[in-house]
Formats: structure tokens, C-alpha cells, sequence
């Protein structure tokens, strides 16, 4: 007979594996034993752990200077679950933890919920004033953009913040929009695409839900479904950022360097960038560590040798970013 002491003791049937690559600045973990992280590289430089797609599920996250969620915070956008994952959030170590909003994350899109609500849930979780005549902060928006929370939600907005005393001082923009996605929350037609993604500045840290054309957005049926005006904006720009992390297409989970050149696919180049990008006196061209940080295993890549991965789990772990404090844009 099988004791239990002996039936936990046995190995997980699934394996962690180990993942990683360097670039000039930093160094990008996306896959390592979750007991057992790759150490911090040091003080002169700043670990950024990755999530997103989450959906009101919590697991381990490797501890680090700064957390980014680049959305799909719940499952239906309820209260509760939003809850759930607030919580979880707050009792995380890290010093500065930066969220956005997703297309699941449906009343923090407060005028489209107030039309869509009833597709998705029986009673409106946000609320009227008696005279109808101007929306009163929803309890979601307060529970997810609240100072006291110790977490940072940005919807359309710049941030910059410093992970350490004395340190360098970071930027970062947050956008919860994506590709039109069957008429869900932060949805934009390609009509409206360029409207969303011009507001988005040249800052060292972009967060958005969904992925840029062509980058880590292939679904399972073999489709690009990244926004084409996403990747057409960060070309033109002279300075784009060091990291953009997103998420929303969770089987694309993972990270690539681009490496930003005259022949990317801007609709209008701009005529600077394109010079600053060339110029013989530049040592080097522009780069950009593309995270695909969603953590909610889907599909068959649900599943290894027959066993559920759970949110988190092998491929679809946090993924870590190392970068030097002195990485330059």
C-alpha cells in the first residue's frame, strides 16, 4: 500500500525547463525552476517580473524590483474576481507593481459597460447617480485604481517611478486596448486603431494588452492577430522602448528581441527616426525586449504527457527581465 508521505514525495509529472537569452542590456529568463529563480544580477541593475492574462488565477511569482500585468486581471470582470486578484497582488514583495486592464476586465471600460453590461453579467457593477446624469466611480475602478493598494493602474497614462532609493528614474505608459476581439471590453476597429495607439509617447517601458503585429501573436489556428498600427507607431519612433510587455493571445507566450531597422513596417515613416536609425555614427540599432507574458495556459497547450498546466506553469511562466540601470533607449 502506497503511503501518502511516499505519494507526495514523488516528482511532478510536469518539468520545468530552463530558458534564457542575453541582449546588450539586459537578460531574459522565460523559463527556470519557480523554486529556485535565477539570483539578481546586482544593484546596478533593475529585475522586472512579467505578467498577464492572470484571469483571477494566483501561483508563484519570483520575486523581483518592479511587477508589470499587462491585464486580463479576471475572469468576467466581477467584482469578486477582481478581488481575488488585488489581494494577490498586494501580498506580493515587489517594491513597484504596475497594472493595466483587458479586454475580461470588462467595467474598467466604464462607457462601454454601461451599454454591453448585460451580455456578460445579470446586474451592472457600475452604478448612475440618482439623475442619471453622470457615472459615479464604480466599487470595481476604486478597488483597482486606488493609491492605498500599493499598485500603480494605468488606462492611457504615463508613469515614472524609481525601483530603488537613489536609483534611476523609469518611464512607463499602460494601454488596455487591442484589436477589435468579438465586441469585448478595450476593443478597437482598424478604423479606430491609429486614434488608440497615437497617444502612446516614447517612454522606457510600454505595457499594452494586446501584442504588436507579427510579434509573438500567432494563435493556434496559425493567425497573426496583433495590431498592424501597434508596430507601424513604435517604428516611427526615434526612442522606442527598452521592453514592451503585453499579452491577450495566451498561446503565444513567450520573448523575443527586435531589433528596430529602416525596413520595419511603419505606414508613414518618419523621416528622423529613420535617419537617427541609420546614421554610420550609431553603434547600434534600436532594440525592443517583446514579452508575451500571459500565464493562462489554453487549448492543447493546457496540457503536457496528459496533465493540466495551471496557470503559471511550464510554458507560461512569469518571465523575468534583468535590465542594466544604464540602458539607454
Amino acid at each position: 500500500m502506497t503511503s501518502l508521505v511516499s505519494l507526495f514525495s514523488r516528482p511532478s509529472p510536469l518539468q520545468f525547463g530552463k530558458e534564457s537569452f542575453n541582449t546588450r542590456n539586459a537578460a531574459v529568463h522565460t523559463a527556470y525552476d519557480p523554486r529556485h529563480p535565477p539570483p539578481h544580477p546586482g544593484p546596478l541593475w533593475t529585475r522586472f517580473v512579467c505578467l498577464s492574462d492572470t484571469h483571477s488565477e494566483t501561483f508563484q511569482v519570483p520575486p523581483g524590483d518592479v511587477l508589470l500585468h499587462s491585464g486580463d486581471l479576471s475572469r468576467l470582470g466581477t467584482y469578486d474576481q477582481l478581488k481575488i486578484t488585488m489581494d494577490w497582488l498586494r501580498s506580493l514583495p515587489h517594491p513597484v507593481k504596475i497594472i493595466i486592464a483587458g479586454n475580461h476586465d470588462f467595467p474598467l471600460h466604464e462607457s462601454w459597460y454601461e451599454t454591453q453590461y448585460h451580455v456578460f453579467h445579470r446586474t451592472k457593477e457600475v452604478g448612475l447617480t440618482p439623475k442619471n446624469t453622470q457615472q459615479i466611480p464604480s466599487r470595481i475602478r476604486e478597488l483597482v485604481d486606488n493609491e492605498s493598494n500599493g499598485i500603480v493602474y494605468l488606462q492611457d497614462q504615463k508613469h515614472t517611478f524609481q525601483a530603488k532609493d537613489g536609483g534611476r528614474e523609469w518611464s512607463v505608459y499602460g494601454s488596455p486596448w487591442q484589436p477589435w476581439f468579438h465586441g469585448w471590453a478595450f476593443n478597437y476597429t482598424p478604423e479606430e486603431a491609429q486614434a488608440h495607439v497615437s497617444l502612446i509617447p516614447e517612454v522606457d517601458i510600454l505595457m499594452t494588452h494586446g501584442p504588436p503585429s507579427t510579434i509573438l501573436d500567432t494563435t493556434l489556428t496559425n493567425q497573426h492577430v496583433g495590431c498592424p498600427e501597434l508596430l507601424a507607431h513604435l517604428s516611427r519612433m526615434p526612442k522606442p522602448p527598452l521592453i514592451h510587455c503585453f499579452g491577450h493571445i495566451h498561446e503565444a507566450h513567450g520573448a523575443i528581441v527586435h531589433v528596430w531597422d529602416a525596413n520595419d513596417q511603419a505606414t508613414e515613416p518618419n523621416q528622423f527616426a529613420t535617419e537617427e536609425r541609420s546614421n554610420p555614427g550609431d553603434k547600434q540599432p534600436s532594440e525592443t525586449i517583446m514579452v508575451n507574458a500571459a500565464n493562462q495556459p489554453i487549448g492543447h497547450m493546457a496540457f503536457s504527457r496528459g496533465v493540466h498546466i495551471p496557470c503559471g506553469g511550464p510554458g507560461f511562466q512569469p518571465v523575468i527581465i534583468d535590465v542594466l540601470d544604464s540602458a539607454q533607449r
